[in-house]
């Protein structure tokens, strides 16, 4: 077992609508943060993970994922999982989510594309 109070965490800040925190475990097969995003991120364009799966479990607030053609709303208590591959974008309202992902996530497999 490993534990990570809630002050031992990482800060982030990817854009001035997706901040949170992450659990940084130092397992290379699982990870998870905690994520806000309030307004669209990215702002332009879309998102992929080149490796990792990303589980997004909605803690509180609203707003939706984009992925390919579909625009699906989230709420508390959804959850959704994005692929390896996968084009998407998140829109919220104070979204938090939980964000565990596999193998763990690492920024450089994680582009963002602008159109």
């Amino acid at each position: 077992m490993k534990l990570i109070p809630k002050s031992q965490t990482i800060s982030f800040n990817n854009s001035p609508t997706c901040s949170g925190f992450e659990f940084a475990f130092g397992d290379k097969d699982i990870n998870a943060a905690v994520v806000t995003v309030d307004g669209r991120y990215p702002e332009k364009g879309l998102l992929v993970n080149e490796v990792c799966k990303e589980i997004a479990y909605v803690l509180s607030g609203n707003g939706s994922v984009g992925v390919g053609d579909m625009v699906v709303k989230l709420s508390p208590g959804d959850a959704v999982l994005i692929n390896p591959g996968e084009k998407f974008y998140w829109e919220g309202n104070k979204l938090e989510m939980l964000m565990p992902c596999t193998p763990a996530f690492y920024p450089e497999q994680h582009k963002e594309l602008i159109n």
